[in-house]
């Protein structure tokens, strides 16, 4: 048994949503055409889950076991991955593309998530694409970061830390100044896309004994920025959509545990 969680480290995984997450996929074990093959756990089904709670598309949830992966995922997507969306029959697996499909097809559902400037919208599918070209990565760094010895130095870490820093700083200065998202004072696909790792940010002070925000007066020149920062991530934790789609803390443990 040992041998096998050193293999698989999330084999201890809780095998559903809880908390606030449980009702919401209650609500929605009914069979629909759209379906959204999904682990509660995943930041990246969580995106895509979000959006489909804000927008309030029927869907059908179906919990995926990455250790027994059903059939009907498997057809759709024979490497098994969530999210997976099964739309016309169809699979889609991309979380990002999977949000665009979602606001272009039901477009007679709940808020548009897409600016109706055309300047805005593609500014904001560059700072997407930041989310997932430096904010993700420098995440898992900084979270991965392992001292070189037992009782190594901390400098690394700080590093990954700074790095991490930077790059929610950069996202940040390109907020809308008074907010409280991203581009102002309604949600917008942006706010979705980067949600998932905002409300995780957490795991940084229970396993690195760190805080991804700098705490108030070690800010120095940067107090404006953490200071709306911190406004942002307030207002997205606790947004329905996102905590709905959010469980129990404890249960993400396993995950982030190295």
């Amino acid at each position: 048994m040992s041998q096998i969680k050193q293999s698989h480290p999330d084999a201890d995984l809780h095998p559903e949503a809880t908390g606030a997450a449980k009702p919401t996929v209650d609500a929605h074990k009914d069979p629909k055409p759209l379906k959204l093959y999904s682990g509660w756990f995943c930041p990246f089904v969580q995106r895509a889950w979000s959006v489909l709670e804000e927008k309030q598309i029927p869907y059908e949830y179906i919990e995926v076991n990455p250790y027994h992966k059903p059939e009907s995922l498997l057809k759709l997507n024979p490497r098994g991955l969530v999210p997976t969306l099964q739309f016309h029959e169809k699979p889609l697996f991309e979380s990002n593309v999977i949000c665009e499909l979602l606001e272009e097809a039901y477009p007679g559902y709940g808020p548009s998530l897409l600016p109706k400037d055309l300047y805005e919208r593609a500014r904001m599918r560059i700072w997407q694409d930041y989310v997932t070209s430096r904010i993700i990565p420098s995440f898992h760094r900084f979270l991965q970061h392992q001292p070189s010895s037992a009782g190594g130095s901390d400098e690394g870490l700080q590093k990954a830390c700074d790095d991490f820093r930077n790059h929610i700083k950069e996202f940040t200065k390109e907020m809308h100044p008074e907010g409280p998202y991203f581009m102002g004072d309604q949600p917008m696909m942006i706010d979705f896309v980067v949600a998932p790792w905002a409300v995780r940010m957490w795991i940084f002070e229970h396993f690195k004994h760190i805080s991804a925000v700098p705490e108030g007066g070690k800010r120095g020149d940067d107090e404006a920025v953490w200071a709306r920062w911190t406004k942002f991530a307030d207002a997205i934790e606790n947004r329905q959509s996102i905590k709905g789609t959010t469980s129990e803390k404890e249960k993400y443990l396993p995950i982030y545990q190295r």
